[in-house]
């Protein structure tokens, strides 16, 4: 391709930023790097979704111009979504991002978009898929926690990581049933599931509960991960070009 592939990264609501008076739309400046790093052209998208509610075609037109897509972390999931009760340790919950984020998944997987969906963006997936999620992880403490995690041999994760890789973890919530399609591919010690792949997707899928982007800037192994997903998204692109 002559041109970076185009990798939408809905933003994150922040309540307060530097250098901004305000609440601002925000994304993880180590994850737009590295996509850029990877060779992909971040676009960083504002979530909109009018009373908590959006509909997929509208997204589909917002989002006509993207080549792949990123979902990345943030705050909790409203436990309606999943059909479950609020636990008291929910965090960061917001409607708009909830509602915005599962319609950008579901176009995606429709679509055909090669996606990666990192901490919440993999929660989101598998919601967006029908499934639920722990809640709250307890005693298990994935916070600030850097662990060698199990990777299944036959996976295409595998392929990319290895089957015993390093990963930075923050978060205290997981996938507890499994959306529709969805496998696990890689679990902590402790039996958490580290990550998804998606059997009969019609394009590249990967969700991961940790944050590659921690150490992508300095680890090969992570920042594989973000390059897989530009040279998929950039796949796309030339496909679509030479219709």
């Amino acid at each position: 391709m002559s041109r970076r592939p185009l990798i939408v990264v809905p933003a994150r609501f922040s309540a307060s930023a530097s250098a901004l008076r305000y609440g601002a739309d925000v994304a993880s400046r180590s994850l737009i790097e590295a996509v850029y790093a990877a060779g992909g052209e971040p676009l960083v998208v504002h979530p909109a979704a009018p009373d908590g509610a959006v509909d997929v075609t509208e997204v589909a037109e917002r989002l006509w111009f993207a080549d792949g897509v990123l979902l990345p972390g943030g705050g909790d999931l409203a436990a309606h979504w999943s059909g479950q009760e609020p636990h008291p340790t929910l965090y960061d919950v917001d409607e708009v991002q909830d509602a915005f984020d599962l319609a950008v998944a579901r176009h995606a997987l429709a679509h055909g978009l090669p996606l990666l969906a990192v901490c919440r963006g993999n929660q989101v997936v598998n919601v967006a898929l029908g499934g639920d999620l722990v809640q709250d992880l307890g005693e298990r403490i994935h916070r600030h926690v850097v662990q060698e995690i199990a990777v299944d041999p036959a996976s295409a994760l595998a392929a990319l990581v290895g089957t015993v890789p390093t990963i930075s973890c923050y978060h205290h919530q997981g996938i507890g049933r499994l959306g529709t399609g969805l496998r696990a591919v890689a679990h902590a010690p402790d039996g958490v599931i580290e990550a998804v792949e998606l059997d009969g997707a019609t394009s590249w899928y990967l969700g991961v509960q940790w944050h590659p982007e921690d150490t992508a800037a300095t680890d090969p192994v992570q920042a594989g991960l973000f390059a897989e997903l530009v040279a998929q998204a950039s796949s796309r692109a030339s496909s679509r070009a030479s219709v």
